[in-house]
C-alpha cells in the first residue's frame, strides 16, 4: 500500500486522537471487533450473487457470535453493542444489519421482559437466528395501530396468532430460510375476550431446523433492496397456535393464565412503548454503525488524495491531489464532524446507560435526534468521500459505495428519522426543553478563536429557531389543529437540527479541554472551530440581527474558515490515523494500491 509516512510524533499523536474518541475501554470494547472484522472470513468477496452474499452474512453473524463470551452480558451492555456496530458496517452491512436484530431487537427484548424461567440457550448459541416483527405493511411509524392480533385461548390456556388483512403481514424482517432455523418477537393486540389490551410481544417459533416454515406461517420474499443485502420478507400468521408462555410480560403489562390481566401503566400507547423499549437502544446501534462506516469512508479518501497525484500549477509538477483547496477543504470539514458526531455518540450512549431505573423520557427524545443527526451527516460525509475518490470509489471492494448505500437502511430503521425528528420537536416545544441563556458578554469583546464564544453562537442559533417556532405554534389564525403544525414543522426541525449541532460540538470543545497533550488540544480545538464556524457561517445573517455577532466577525468568517482549514490540512493523515481503521482493511481496498490493475480503473 502506498501511504504517505508519518514521522513517530505524528504516530503518538494520532494515538492520542484514537484514546480520545475511543476511550478508555477500547480495548475491551473496540480492540476486539477490530481484529475480528480484519480478519480473513471477512474479506471482501468479488462477483458474488445477492443469494450468496446473505449466506455470507448469516455464516459470519456465527463467526461473531462464537466471538462474544456472554452473548446475554452483551446484548444487555449498551457500550459493548454499540462498539461492535462501529466496526461490523465497514465490512459486511447484511451481517451488520442480522446482529443488530438478533442480539439488540431479538435477544434485547427477551432480556428486558421476565425471563428467569424461560430458556434462552438456543439464541445464546445462535442454534436458532432471532429477529423481530412489528412493522406492519400498513402500519409503520403508526406501529401502535398494527392490525396482528394475538388472541387468548381460555381452552388451551394459550394464545391464536393471526394476521387478519393483507396489510396487517409484517413488512421486511428477515424471515427467509437462509441463515437456518429463525425465532421471532412479535409484536400483536392482546385480545382478551371483547378486550383489546394493546400491543405486545410474543416469542413465535418460525421455522425448523432446515428454515421451512411452521405450519400456519406464511414467508414471501419481497424484491431485492438497494441497501443491506438482507433477506427482507413479507411475514404472515393464520391462526397460529403459541403457549402462554409466548407472551413477553414485565410490569407494564402480565395475564394471569386464567386471563386476568394487570399494568403499572394505565395507557395502551405506554404499553406498547415499554414493550417495544429495545427500538431506542436500536436508535444507538443504528448511529453507531453510521459512524464506523463515515469514518471509514474518510480514512479510504483521505489516504488516496494523499496517493494520487495530478498536476500542480506549473507545467510539468504534479502534487497529490490532497494538496488542492477544492479537494482537501470538504474532506476536512467532514472530518471535523465525525470527530464532533462520534463523541456526541460517545456522550449519548453513557448518557442511556446511566438512566436504568429512572424516567428515559429526555434521553430517549436525545438518542431521537442523535440517531437522525449522526445517520444523515453519514450520508452527506460519504457521499462527499465517494465524489472525491472519483470512479475508484464506486468499486464496492474499495469500502465506500456500498456502505453509502447501506447507510439508507439506517436512515429509515428504528424509526424514519424525519418522523422521530417531528416528535422531538413537538416534545421540545412543549416543555421538553429550555434554551441555553443568552451569555452576557458582548460580541464586540469576543474573539471568532475562543471555543467558548463559537459554542454560545451555536445556542444562539438553537435559541432563535426555538423562538421561531414558538411563535407559529402561538397563532391563532391557523383554521385547524394540522395547519397550525404544519406553520410550525418547519422553524421546529431547524431546532432539532441546531440542537444536535451544538451539542455535538460540545462533546468535541470538551474532548478538546480534556486532551492529555498540548498537541492533541491544539488539533481538537481546531476541529471544533472548524466545525463551529462552519454552522455559524450558514446562520451568520440571523447572528448578526440579534445583535449576537458584529457586521466586522461576520466579514471575518470566510477567512476565518480557511484559515483553520489551511492549520489541520497538514495533519489530515494523523486526524484519520485517530480513526484507528485496521491497517489490514485499509490494506484489502485496490485504490489504496499501486497495483497494475487499480491504474485500469479511470478516476
Amino acid at each position: 500500500m502506498i501511504e504517505t509516512q508519518r514521522p513517530p510524533q505524528q504516530q503518538d499523536l494520532s494515538h492520542d486522537l484514537a484514546a480520545a474518541l475511543f476511550g478508555s475501554h477500547a480495548a475491551t470494547f473496540h480492540h476486539p471487533w477490530k481484529r475480528l472484522f480484519s480478519s480473513a472470513p471477512f474479506a471482501y468477496q468479488e462477483g458474488l450473487t445477492h443469494e450468496e452474499r446473505i449466506r455470507l452474512s448469516y455464516e459470519r453473524l456465527r463467526l461473531v457470535n462464537d466471538a462474544i463470551d456472554d452473548p446475554s452480558a452483551f446484548a444487555d451492555h449498551p457500550a459493548a453493542l454499540s462498539a461492535m456496530h462501529e466496526w461490523a458496517g465497514v465490512v459486511d452491512a447484511g451481517m451488520a444489519t442480522c446482529a443488530s436484530i438478533h442480539y439488540n431487537l431479538f435477544l434485547g427484548s427477551l432480556l428486558d421482559h421476565d425471563h428467569d424461567d424461560r430458556d434462552l440457550s438456543e439464541y445464546v448459541h445462535m442454534s436458532r437466528i432471532g429477529t423481530f416483527l412489528c412493522t406492519e405493511l400498513a402500519h409503520g411509524n403508526d406501529a401502535a395501530q398494527l392490525e396482528t392480533t394475538c388472541t387468548f385461548d381460555r381452552d388451551t390456556g394459550g394464545f391464536i396468532l393471526n394476521t387478519p388483512t393483507r396489510g396487517a403481514c409484517k413488512w421486511m424482517p428477515n424471515t427467509s430460510s437462509l441463515g437456518g432455523a429463525k425465532s421471532a418477537v412479535v409484536a400483536a393486540r392482546l385480545l382478551v375476550d371483547d378486550r383489546d389490551l394493546g400491543v405486545f410481544l410474543f416469542l413465535t417459533p418460525l421455522s425448523d431446523a432446515h428454515g421451512t416454515p411452521l405450519p400456519g406461517i406464511e414467508i414471501r420474499r419481497l424484491p431485492q433492496t438497494a441497501s443491506s443485502p438482507v433477506d427482507h420478507c413479507a411475514t404472515s400468521f393464520h391462526h397460529v397456535p403459541l403457549p402462554y408462555t409466548a407472551l413477553l410480560q414485565g410490569e407494564h403489562g402480565r395475564l394471569t393464565r386464567d386471563g386476568r390481566f394487570t399494568s403499572n401503566l394505565g395507557s395502551p400507547r405506554k404499553r406498547f412503548l415499554r414493550s417495544i423499549g429495545r427500538v431506542t437502544m436500536g436508535k444507538l446501534c443504528m448511529s453507531a454503525y453510521s459512524l464506523g462506516t463515515t469514518r471509514h469512508a474518510l480514512t479510504v479518501a483521505v489516504r488516496h488524495a494523499h496517493n494520487r497525484h495530478t498536476s500542480g500549477m506549473t507545467s510539468g509538477h504534479k502534487v497529490p491531489l490532497f494538496a488542492h483547496r477544492s479537494h482537501h477543504a470538504p474532506l476536512l470539514e467532514a472530518t471535523a464532524t465525525a470527530y464532533a458526531a462520534t463523541l456526541l455518540q460517545r456522550s449519548v450512549t453513557q448518557q442511556w446507560a446511566d438512566a436504568a431505573g429512572s424516567d428515559p423520557e429526555q434521553c430517549e427524545r436525545l438518542i431521537a435526534v442523535t440517531k437522525g443527526w449522526i445517520t444523515w451527516q453519514a450520508r452527506t460525509i460519504m457521499t462527499e468521500c465517494r465524489e472525491r475518490c472519483g470512479a475508484q470509489g464506486l468499486i464496492l471492494a474499495n469500502g465506500i459505495a456500498g456502505q453509502l448505500a447501506a447507510n439508507e437502511g439506517t436512515i429509515t430503521a428504528e424509526g424514519d428519522n424525519k418522523v422521530i425528528w417531528v416528535k422531538a420537536a413537538g416534545e421540545m416545544l412543549l416543555g421538553g426543553f429550555t434554551p441555553q441563556p443568552v451569555s452576557d458578554l458582548p460580541p464586540g469583546q469576543r474573539m471568532l478563536e475562543d471555543p467558548r464564544y463559537l459554542q454560545d453562537l451555536l445556542a444562539d442559533i438553537e435559541r432563535i429557531w426555538h423562538e421561531r417556532a414558538r411563535a407559529r405554534l402561538r397563532t391563532g389564525r391557523a383554521p385547524s389543529p394540522l395547519a397550525r403544525w404544519n406553520a410550525t414543522v418547519t422553524p421546529a426541525l431547524q431546532l432539532v437540527d441546531a440542537h444536535a449541532h451544538r451539542l455535538a460540538g460540545q462533546a468535541l470543545s470538551d474532548s478538546a479541554d480534556q486532551a492529555g497533550t498540548a498537541q492533541t488540544r491544539r488539533l481538537l480545538t481546531d476541529l471544533h472551530r472548524l466545525f463551529a464556524l462552519r454552522r455559524i457561517a450558514a446562520h451568520s445573517g440571523d447572528l448578526l440581527a440579534q445583535g449576537r455577532m458584529t457586521a466586522d466577525q461576520v466579514q471575518q468568517l470566510p477567512d476565518a474558515v480557511d484559515n483553520v482549514v489551511a492549520a489541520l490540512e497538514p495533519h489530515a493523515l494523523t486526524l484519520v490515523a485517530g480513526f484507528d481503521v485496521p491497517e489490514e482493511l485499509l490494506d484489502s481496498h485496490p485504490m489504496l494500491h499501486a497495483a497494475p490493475a487499480a491504474d485500469l480503473v479511470p478516476a
